[in-house]
C-alpha cells in the first residue's frame, strides 16, 4: 500500500508550528510496511486542500490528513475533502452534535458550548466519522475513487490516539497482512554524509534494482546514520536479508562506525573507558560546557567522568589549567599547543586518566586571524598527548555542536583503534 501525508494549516507554512505529526506518522507507517511516498503542507484554503487530495490519490492508495478539523472559520479540511470528492455537500450529523453536547455537559460546561463548535459535527456526504477519544473533533474517513482519505486532528495527542485506535486498524485491513519491516541502523562519526555515501555507493547501486533491502543516509548533529531496511514475511527472514548488507557496510566504513541502532557516541565512549577502568576529564573553551553536558546525559557516567573546566577566557587557561603564558602569547589560545596543554592540565588537576580539550573559533567572525570553524582538539592519555585540527562548517551553534562530536570521536577512535600515542 502506498500512502501520502497532507498537513493542513497556515501556521505550518509560516513556521509557527513544526510539523512533528509527519515525522511520527512516517515512522508508524514504515513499521507496518506501508510505503510513504510524499509529505505535503498546504494552507487553509478549500481549493488548495482539494487539489492536494486529488493529486495525492492519483499516485497513492491512501491520503492521511492532519489539521483543519477545529470549529473556527479557518478549519476547512472537511470542506476540502468534500470538494475533492466531487463537490458533495457538508452536512451536520445530529448524532455527532448530540455527542458533542453531552461531552460538554459531562465536563460541567454545557451552558458554555459555543454554537460554532457544532461545525465539528459536520461531515461530507458519504464520509464516516472517526471517534476522537482525546478531544472534541471527530475525524473523517472517506473513500474517493479507488482510494481512501483519513482526516485527523492536528493536535498531536489527539492525532496519535485516533491513528492508533481507528486509522491503523482500517489501513491494515485494507492492505492485508503487511510484510514485516526491520531496520538496522549503523551510526558513524568523523565522516561527512557524502563520504559515507561514497563508501557505500557500490552497495547502493547493487541493491537499487532489487529494492530489498534498501539503504538510506540520515545526517544530523554532525553524525551520519546508515539505515538498512528489509521487508520480509517475518523477523528472521528480514535479519537474513540485512546481514550481508550490514557486513559489507561495516567493512566499507571501517572505524567510522561507532555503534548501531540506539547506541550514542557519548555512551560508546564512556563504555570504552569503563572497560579500561579509566577516567576522563574535559577542558572546554569553544564548546563552553556542551561536551561535559553531553557526557553527563548518560546514566552512570559518574563512574567514569571526573568533571570539567570551562576555560573560556584566555587567563583562565593559564591560571586554572596551567597553560604556559609563553604558549598563549606566541601560539595563541586557538592552537594545537594550547589544546595539548589544556588536555594535560585538566587531566592532572582532576586526577583523571584522560584529558580531552576543545579550543577554537565558533564565529560568526574570525578571531586572532583564524576563520570561524577552526577547532583544535587535545587528548592527553597515559602514553602522551595528541592533537587534531578540524575545520567545521555552519553557524556558531553548528560549529560548537560539531566540535563536541569531533572531540568524542577522537577519543573513541583512539581507544578503539589504539593507533595514537594517547592510548
Amino acid at each position: 500500500m502506498r500512502a501520502e501525508l497532507l498537513a493542513v494549516g497556515d501556521e505550518l507554512l509560516y513556521g509557527d508550528i513544526v510539523n512533528g505529526n509527519a515525522a511520527w506518522l512516517g515512522g508508524q507507517l514504515a513499521d507496518v510496511g506501508v510505503t510513504l511516498e510524499r509529505s505535503v503542507v498546504v494552507g487553509d484554503d478549500v481549493g488548495t486542500i482539494a487539489a492536494a487530495i486529488r493529486s495525492a490519490l492519483d499516485r497513492a492508495d491512501t491520503v492521511l490528513i492532519t489539521g483543519g478539523l477545529g470549529p473556527t472559520q479557518d478549519d476547512l479540511t472537511r470542506e476540502g475533502v468534500a470538494a475533492a470528492a466531487g463537490g458533495v455537500e457538508v452536512r451536520r450529523v445530529e448524532a455527532l452534535a448530540d455527542e458533542l453536547a453531552r461531552r460538554y455537559e459531562r465536563q460541567g460546561r454545557g451552558d458554555a458550548l459555543p454554537s460554532m463548535n457544532f461545525r465539528q459535527a459536520e461531515l461530507p456526504v458519504g464520509a464516516e466519522p472517526l471517534p476522537n477519544l482525546a478531544g472534541t473533533a471527530p475525524g473523517v474517513r472517506m473513500e474517493i475513487g479507488a482510494g481512501v482519505v483519513y482526516a485527523m486532528p492536528g493536535v498531536p495527542f489527539e492525532m496519535t490516539a485516533m491513528f492508533t485506535a481507528s486509522v491503523l486498524p482500517d489501513l491494515l485491513r485494507r492492505a492485508g497482512q503487511p510484510a514485516v519491516v526491520v531496520h538496522r541502523v549503523l551510526r558513524t562519526a568523523g565522516m561527512w554524509e557524502s563520504s559515507v555515501a561514497q563508501a557505500l555507493a557500490e552497495a547502493v547501486d547493487r541493491l537499487a534494482p532489487i529494492g530489498n533491502p534498501r539503504i538510506a543516509f540520515l545526517a544530523s548533529e554532525g553524525q551520519t546514520r546508515v539505515r538498512i531496511t528489509a521487508r520480509a514475511r517475518d523477523r528472521a527472514e528480514a535479519d537474513v536479508l540485512i546481514a550481508p548488507v550490514e557486513t559489507a557496510a561495516r567493512a566499507a566504513l571501517g572505524d567510522g562506525v561507532y555503534g548501531s541502532d540506539d547506541d550514542t557516541l557519548e555512551g560508546v565512549v564512556l563504555a570504552l573507558l569503563g572497560a579500561r577502568s579509566a577516567t576522563l576529564a574535559v577542558a572546554e573553551s569553544i564548546t563552553g560546557g556542551l561536551l561535559a553536558g553531553r557526557l553527563t546525559e548518560v546514566p552512570g557516567s559518574s563512574a567514569v567522568f571526573r568533571g570539567g573546566v570551562v576555560s573560556y577566557a584566555t587567563q583562565v587557561k593559564a591560571s586554572v589549567l596551567g597553560v604556559d603564558a609563553d604558549v598563549l602569547a606566541t601560539r595563541g589560545p586557538v592552537s594545537a599547543e594550547t589544546a595539548a596543554a589544556m588536555a594535560t592540565g585538566v587531566r592532572d588537576r582532576l586526577g583523571a586518566d584522560y584529558g580531552l580539550s576543545t579550543t577554537g573559533v565558533a564565529g560568526p567572525g574570525s578571531a586572532q586571524g583564524h576563520p570561524p570553524g577552526t577547532v583544535h582538539l587535545g587528548l592527553a592519555g597515559p602514553r602522551g598527548v595528541i592533537t587534531r585540527l578540524v575545520r567545521l562548517p555552519g553557524d556558531r551553534a553548528r560549529v560548537r555542536m560539531f566540535a563536541v562530536v569531533s572531540a568524542l570521536d577522537l577519543l573513541r577512535r583512539t581507544l578503539t583503534v589504539g593507533s595514537d600515542v594517547a592510548v
